[in-house]
């Protein structure tokens, strides 16, 4: 059989080389509210036709970059983390490796937010990170009593990202921030994983409420060292968790035992 021969790598189109270049002017010359200039100016600008402008501009609205309306001119939006929590979405659940790989994320990114808080927070950063830990203790409570086991989880859950949330806004940076943002949904997806392993394990609801508080003193103190250090003590135990979750058997139950003390 003769060998298909090897095509020659496709060019850039007009289209996309437009996009880019517009891309460019978006993120270093624009603010997120303003109107990009009209079709025609930019089709000027770039020397192309204004079906190829329009076009370019449809593709950066895809990329979030643009809000596009009928009857207007497109506007600058802020970026959105959409398109990498879809990315983190995906690749946790059809890959166990990639866990493992947000889990190495997060230490990177929230053992600096933490250090970083404990220099920065605020009075309101402070009341929203003891908000979300006494969420996640009434949650626990609930789930001891019984009342509603499957709202009580999500509500803990929801509380716990909430918390790391709080810890992202309070390092005053907002990559940081952003980043968080983008991951804050995949997270509770494999909060319950981690769940699953700490009961594995043995461990308890209120070890893990006294892991984001061990984090929550270090911040209070103002301390950054013992922020950091409790923060990754606490990822490098729902990476244990998450390892023991996937060695178990598929038919080890999963309840709300943990809850009890």
């Amino acid at each position: 059989m003769a060998r298909t021969p090897k095509l020659p790598a496709t060019a850039p189109t007009a289209t996309a080389t437009v996009a880019e270049a517009l891309a460019q002017v978006i993120l270093g010359e624009m603010a997120p509210g303003q109107s990009l200039p009209s079709e025609g100016d930019l089709a000027e600008r770039f020397g192309v036709s204004r079906l190829t402008v329009r076009e370019a501009v449809k593709m950066l609205a895809g990329r979030g970059l643009l809000d596009v309306g009928r009857g207007r001119r497109a506007i600058v939006i802020e970026p959105s983390g959409v398109a990498f929590s879809d990315f983190l979405s995906t690749v946790i659940q059809n890959d166990p490796k990639g866990l493992f790989d947000l889990i190495e994320l997060r230490i990177v990114l929230e053992v600096q937010a933490a250090t970083l808080a404990a220099r920065r927070v605020t009075r309101a950063g402070l009341v929203s990170l003891e908000r979300a830990i006494q969420g996640m203790r009434d949650a626990a409570e609930d789930g001891r009593k019984g009342i509603d086991p499957e709202g009580s989880e999500q509500r803990f859950h929801q509380n716990d990202v909430g918390f790391h949330e709080a810890v992202a806004l309070s390092s005053g940076n907002r990559l940081v921030s952003y980043l968080f943002e983008a991951m804050a949904a995949p997270l509770q997806r494999s909060f319950y994983l981690s769940r699953r392993g700490r009961d594995a394990r043995g461990h308890t609801i209120d070890d893990t409420i006294a892991a984001h508080v061990a984090v929550l003193d270090a911040i209070r103190e103002g301390n950054p060292k013992a922020a950091g250090v409790a923060m990754r003590a606490h990822l490098e135990d729902t990476e244990r968790d998450i390892r023991s979750a996937l060695n178990a058997r598929p038919t080890d139950p999963v309840s709300w035992g943990a809850f009890e003390s």
